[in-house]
């Protein structure tokens, strides 16, 4: 029982692992015993994350638009390159975008579409014979994918697009699970509430009081919560769950 909560040796992928909650996941593997590979936008970011996860142990950047198809194909053809299997990836890339109603742009729809959806299906896809390699029956291969509590639930935030993306993550997550079981290949998500992250940080400059006040638990979500779900969701603790939307909200959903 006592590597029940273990993934040292483990090979991961961690998209939008640069910041927020990727970031904060990406670390913990790392420190954690993972080979962690991380992957976002901005390149110079990238690297200097990786150097600095590196310093606890291996962390490797890998740059990529996932919000490109080509860019979703290269990065899963690099990691071919470089690993023969993949035991875990992170689906945690995504965008938002905020307007009212009668102003949100097509562009506001279409980038967070195709950054929260689409690409985690086709990375997932691409990244399957990989996934295939790592999987066992007592070990299954993960993946795990990053929805929210505003797929759950409706958002008082004006962010039309964003909240719909995270529902269909949900709802892909479901799909490919059932399909991905016979393969020995888990399929989860975490619905994180309110962190305070980049994404989150003009919403929490305007009102983070009343914010926290909707948390039953009364904080934020932090590093070591949605370190230590990840965590588990990748050990052999959870290789009998998969299809699961979890939320990591302090309380939010189960007060709805």
């Amino acid at each position: 029982m006592g590597n029940l909560f273990s993934i040292d040796g483990k090979t991961a992928l961690v998209t939008g692992g640069s910041r927020g909650i990727g970031r904060m996941i990406a670390r913990a593997y790392v420190e954690h015993g993972a080979k962690v590979y991380i992957s976002s936008r901005k390149a110079e970011i990238c690297q200097a994350v990786a150097e600095e996860f590196s310093e606890n142990g291996e962390c490797i950047a890998l740059p990529a638009d996932l919000s490109n198809t080509d860019e979703v194909e290269r990065l899963a053809n690099e990691m071919g390159e470089r690993e023969s299997q993949l035991d875990i990836l992170i689906n945690n890339a995504g965008a938002t975008w905020g307007a009212s109603l009668d102003e949100f742009p097509e562009k506001g729809w279409d980038k967070v579409m195709e950054l929260n959806v689409k690409s985690v299906f086709f990375l997932t896809q691409k990244l399957l014979p990989l996934l295939d390699a790592a999987a066992t029956r007592a070990d299954p291969a993960r993946v795990i994918n990053i929805g929210s509590v505003d797929g759950l639930h409706l958002s008082k935030f004006e962010n039309f697009s964003y909240s719909p993306s995270k529902a269909a993550v949900h709802h892909l997550t479901r799909m490919t699970a059932i399909h991905l079981a016979a393969r020995n290949i888990t399929v989860n998500a975490i619905a994180p509430g309110p962190f305070e992250t980049q994404m989150m940080a003009p919403m929490i400059e305007k009102m983070g009081d009343t914010i926290r006040a909707a948390v039953p638990l009364q904080r934020f979500g932090e590093s070591e919560d949605i370190a230590g779900l990840a965590i588990f969701l990748a050990a052999r603790a959870s290789a009998y769950i998969t299809g699961s939307v979890i939320p990591l909200d302090g309380g939010i959903i189960a007060s709805s």
